[in-house]
């Protein structure tokens, strides 16, 4: 529970301003979706029916298709970041990749990148994997900054504002700069589920799911890798990567 909120959380807001973050650096000349979810990916792939979930814009969809998968399919709900990903495969010539809102078929690999700490039913999209995926397939994950993070509250202000102060407060100061008109961070684009380590590993644990692996991966700064444990682990991980096989 946020320890701060009224006209002492209003008084600290006062002080920052919403600065938009500069395009993402970090996977520069390198592949995102093998950062992620390791370079065992391209073997786990290999032949494969693989389902993007939650694929945005198509570009780690589209990537694997040109890297061995038989045939991706992305899957989101936004069909405006499907008509771009069809453009960007049109112009690509990438023919065995499609992308939808929705699937009814079985395939062999799901992969989901930066997106359960969105989803805003996480139960029910394990439900649907668990429908889509064949008996012997695998779930490929990683999603972060999972809740407890220094910035998991997705907001450019210092790190565990999201901790420290009140929802109230928050979505009041962010009103100023966004017209959404989100007052939960459910609400806000893309939604934000608050999702912690501890809180993922129970909704896996009342899935169709089991773990086949599980890691908490540390930031990796300074001295925070030699001080990430299984006591620090919700406030100093920066990504939770794992496989989910069905039970």
């Amino acid at each position: 529970m946020a320890l701060i909120g009224g006209s002492l959380a209003a008084a600290i807001l006062k002080r920052y301003e919403w600065l938009e973050d500069k395009e993402p650096t970090a996977y520069e000349n390198v592949s995102k979706v093998e950062t992620l979810l390791g370079p065992h990916l391209w073997n786990e792939i290999r032949d494969k029916v693989v389902l993007d979930f939650g694929c945005k814009f198509g570009i780690e969809a589209m990537e694997m298709a040109t890297r061995g998968a038989r045939e991706v399919i992305g899957i989101d709900i936004v069909e405006e970041y499907l008509a771009v990903a069809r453009a960007e495969q049109e112009k690509a010539g990438i023919r065995n990749c499609r992308f939808v809102q929705r699937y009814e078929g079985k395939v062999d690999v799901i992969t989901t990148l930066d997106a359960f700490e969105h989803f805003g039913d996480p139960e029910d999209i394990l439900r649907i994997m668990a429908k889509s995926l064949k008996p012997s397939g695998k779930v490929l994950v990683s999603f972060g900054p999972p809740w407890y993070h220094p910035y998991g509250g997705h907001m450019p202000l210092f790190p565990w504002a999201h901790v420290l102060l009140t929802e109230r407060a928050l979505m009041k100061w962010r009103s100023q700069y966004k017209t959404d008109g989100a007052m939960r961070f459910g609400e806000v684009e893309g939604g934000l589920n608050q999702m912690s380590i501890g809180r993922f590993q129970r909704v896996v644990a009342a899935s169709p799911f089991r773990f086949e692996h599980f890691e908490a991966v540390p930031i990796h700064r300074g001295p925070i890798p030699k001080l990430h444990n299984s006591l620090t682990r919700e406030f100093l991980t920066s990504i939770v990567r794992c496989v989910l096989v069905h039970r």
